[in-house]
C-alpha cells in the first residue's frame, strides 16, 4: 500500500503544477475549447483524489495492506481506543489531513452551489420587478443600464437572457442576435456548474496558485465555447466586432463605430484596438476579451481527429488512475 500511496502523491505533485501549468499556457485550447475543458475537469479530479488518496493510504499502512482490510482496522481500533504497533506521528498526521482534506472540499463545494442558488433566486427576483420583457423573444429581459451588459440568469424552469439598453444602443441588430446566442448557448450548456465547481476549488484552496489559473482558464473556455455556438447564428466577424465594441466600453475606451468599413475591416481593427486598449488595463474582466477576438478574427483548425481522441483518451486516464490505483491498493 506504500507504494500506491507513493504513486499518487507523485500524480497528485504532477496535477498541482506542471501538468496544468503546460495546458494553461498551450495554444491549441483555442482551437478546441470543448476538448480543454474536458481536460481540466479531468486534473481538476484526478488531483484532488490523487492527494486525498496519497494521504489517506500513507495513514492507512500500520492498519493493513488493502483498503477496505485498514478501514475495518481502523473502525475496530478507534472503538477500542487502541492504535497498531507500529503507528506514527506521521501515519495519524495523514491520515487527519486526508479526511479533513476531503470533508473541507465537499462542504465547500456544497456551500458553493448553495449559496449560488440564494443568490440567483434573489437576482430572478430583481429582474422580474426591474426589467421589461423583450418584444418577441420570450426568456428575455431589459434592464435600464447605460452600460453595454449582457448575461444569462439560469434556474430550474425560468431561466433568462438579460440585457441592458446601453448594450442595445451600442450594437447593431447582427450584433444583439449574436450576444443573444452566446448567453443562450450558457443556459443549454450548463455552464454555471462547470464555473461554481471550479470557483468552489479555488475558494477551498486560496493558496493553491493553480486553482486561481484553472479557474479562469476554464471562465475563457466557457465563453470560447458560447462563442462558438454564436458562429452558427451570425458571421465570426459579426460576433468579434460585438465582443470588441462590449469589452472596450466595458474597460471605459472608446469603441470603433459600426459605421467603418466592410465587416472584415471593421473586426480587424477591433482586435487591433482591443490589443492596445486591453494592456492598459490588464486588471479588467475585459482582458478575457482579446483571445476571443482573435480566435474569431483569425480563426484556426480544430484539432484532428487523432489528436482529440488522444486528448480525451489522456482525461479518462487521468479520472479512472487515481480511483484505480486507490481501491486496488
Amino acid at each position: 500500500m506504500i507504494i500506491a500511496a507513493a504513486l499518487l502523491g507523485v500524480i497528485a505533485v504532477l496535477l498541482a503544477w506542471p501538468v496544468p501549468l503546460a495546458l494553461a499556457r498551450a495554444d491549441w485550447p483555442a482551437r478546441s475549447p470543448g476538448v480543454a475543458l474536458v481536460l481540466w475537469q479531468a486534473i481538476a479530479l484526478s488531483g484532488g483524489l490523487s492527494m486525498i488518496g496519497s494521504l489517506l493510504l500513507y495513514g492507512l499502512v500500520p492498519f493493513g495492506s488493502a483498503l477496505g482490510e485498514s478501514v475495518v482496522a481502523l473502525g475496530g481500533d478507534v472503538q477500542a481506543g487502541s492504535l497498531p504497533a507500529g503507528t506514527s506521528v506521521a501515519h495519524v498526521l495523514a491520515l487527519g489531513a486526508a479526511i479533513l482534506l476531503g470533508t473541507h472540499l465537499l462542504l465547500n463545494l456544497l456551500a458553493t452551489f448553495v449559496r449560488a442558488e440564494r443568490q440567483r433566486r434573489h437576482h430572478h427576483s430583481l429582474i422580474a420587478l426591474l426589467s421589461d420583457p423583450l418584444h418577441g423573444r420570450p426568456g428575455m429581459r431589459v434592464i435600464d443600464h447605460p452600460a453595454p451588459v449582457a448575461y444569462c440568469l439560469p434556474g430550474a424552469g425560468h431561466s433568462a437572457t438579460v440585457l441592458s439598453k446601453g448594450l442595445l444602443r451600442l450594437l447593431d441588430a447582427d450584433q444583439v442576435r449574436a450576444v443573444i446566442a452566446h448567453e443562450q448557448a450558457h443556459l443549454v450548456q450548463q455552464h454555471h456548474l462547470v464555473l461554481l465547481a471550479f470557483k468552489s476549488w479555488h475558494s477551498a484552496l486560496p493558496w493553491f496558485p493553480i486553482a486561481n489559473r484553472a479557474e479562469n482558464a476554464v471562465a475563457l473556455l466557457v465563453e470560447m465555447l458560447a462563442d462558438d455556438h454564436a458562429r452558427r447564428v451570425v458571421d465570426d466577424y459579426t460576433l468579434a466586432r460585438a465582443i470588441a465594441l462590449v469589452g472596450f466600453a466595458l474597460a471605459g475606451f472608446a469603441a470603433p463605430t459600426n459605421s467603418e468599413a466592410d465587416a472584415t475591416a471593421r473586426a480587424a481593427a477591433s482586435a487591433s484596438f482591443l490589443e492596445q486598449g486591453l494592456a492598459a488595463a490588464p486588471e479588467h474582466p475585459a482582458h478575457q476579451v482579446m483571445p476571443r477576438v482573435a480566435r474569431l478574427v483569425n480563426p484556426a483548425v480544430p484539432l484532428g481527429h487523432a489528436a482529440t481522441v488522444g486528448a480525451l483518451t489522456v482525461a479518462a486516464v487521468l479520472l479512472t488512475g487515481p480511483a484505480l490505483i486507490l481501491f486496488a491498493a
